[in-house]
């Protein structure tokens, strides 16, 4: 740990505490500075194990409660944005109850909202692990939650997660799983002033982005909650040189696809879709079903009081599901405003998250 890490004040208003959290610059890869003033804070706090895996922190109450709750959040952010004047940067700024800066939606509101429970609720109604985990905003290989589950399942083991990722304060169950592709083909390659000679392969790619073009996605009912699937080319390259006809093109291609399916599924229902095409598969990350029919999760529903959604993108409580551990994300902020120039979250918002979850585990 550094000697000028920056101290926390888990006792502060909890959106001065998020504030504080922003402060702390924590790009993926960067995550030291704020692991270690987390940590600080936490072994402050005489009622918690704690435990350090790198820069992902496990923090935990042992009171022998009938059921554990986990409550997660990741620690890192998108990089800074590059537009000057943005107000979704390092540091922080209040406008009219609102506070901007990078992390402030995804996911320091919700970190900010977890210290705060950790250090307020000496003796919860069920037992709680805080995980704090680096790495989520890269690819999935580098993820310290994923770490966790490698280096420490027996401290990750519990009844029911909550993953506090921006939902505007709304239970969101599961998560759609999402799987990428390539699609390839292949041509003949020519000095393009003989075209005739060659055989373009950029143009043979045309077939398959028609086929997507065309293509509806399916909304899929699971469990109760509608999960609209897509089906989308998100980038396209190929090609040598300006005077050559290609001999080669791939369309890269990502599938939102429900919580019903895995990934096996996925990549042959896109198989089928581009049948007489080659389509190899790059990565892929299984969904949750929504598991609201657990009685702990059943209970929180009731706690918070509204309506619960679907998650359509890929969170982490995936990761818990395959753990077996039926999971919701639940946080402040609107999701649509995370990795945007124009970050921000209310006070209000992190303040009613807390009150929610202090009700509930209170």
């Amino acid at each position: 740990m550094t000697t000028s890490t920056p101290a926390l004040d888990l006792h502060a208003d909890v959106a001065d505490l998020t504030a504080a959290l922003i402060d702390i610059e924590s790009v993926s890869g960067n995550e030291a500075a704020l692991a270690d003033a987390v940590e600080s804070a936490l072994r402050e706090l005489g009622h918690l194990q704690v435990l350090r895996d790198g820069d992902a922190l496990l923090a935990r109450t042992n009171l022998g409660r009938a059921e554990r709750v986990i409550l997660a959040g990741h620690l890192d952010t998108v990089p800074l944005p590059a537009v000057p004047g943005s107000r979704g940067t390092v540091p922080s700024s209040w406008q009219d109850g609102l506070l901007y800066g990078r992390g402030a939606t995804d996911m320091k509101g919700g970190v900010a909202v977890q210290l705060a429970l950790a250090a307020s609720l000496a003796a919860p109604t069920r037992d709680v692990t805080y995980v704090f985990y680096d790495h989520e905003e890269v690819q999935a290989s580098l993820s310290g939650l994923g770490r966790l589950v490698r280096n420490q399942p027996e401290l990750l083991q519990g009844d029911f997660a909550i993953l506090l990722e921006p939902t505007d304060g709304t239970v969101e169950g599961g998560c759609n799983g999402t799987i990428r592709l390539e699609a390839r083909t292949v041509g003949k390659a020519a000095h393009s002033a003989r075209a005739w000679m060659g055989q373009n392969a950029i143009h043979a790619a045309a077939e398959i982005l028609v086929r997507l073009r065309d293509h509806e996605p399916a909304t899929v009912t699971v469990d109760g909650l509608d999960y609209r699937e897509s089906l989308n080319a998100v980038k396209i390259h190929g090609g040598t040189a300006g005077n050559v006809i290609p001999d080669h093109a791939v369309v890269e291609i990502n599938y939102r696809f429900a919580p019903d399916k895995t990934p096996d599924d996925a990549e042959a229902y896109v198989r089928r879709l581009l049948d007489g095409f080659a389509v190899v598969r790059t990565d892929a990350a299984a969904g949750a079903r929504p598991g609201l029919d657990h009685p702990a999760a059943a209970d929180f529903v009731r706690a918070v009081g509204q309506e619960p959604k679907p998650k359509y993108g890929w969170t982490d409580v995936a990761r818990f599901s395959e753990l077996g551990i039926p999971a919701v994300n639940f946080g402040p902020g609107d999701a649509l405003l995370a990795h945007t120039d124009n970050e921000h979250v209310s006070a209000e918002a992190i303040r009613a998250c807390l009150a929610a979850l202090r009700t509930w585990l209170g």
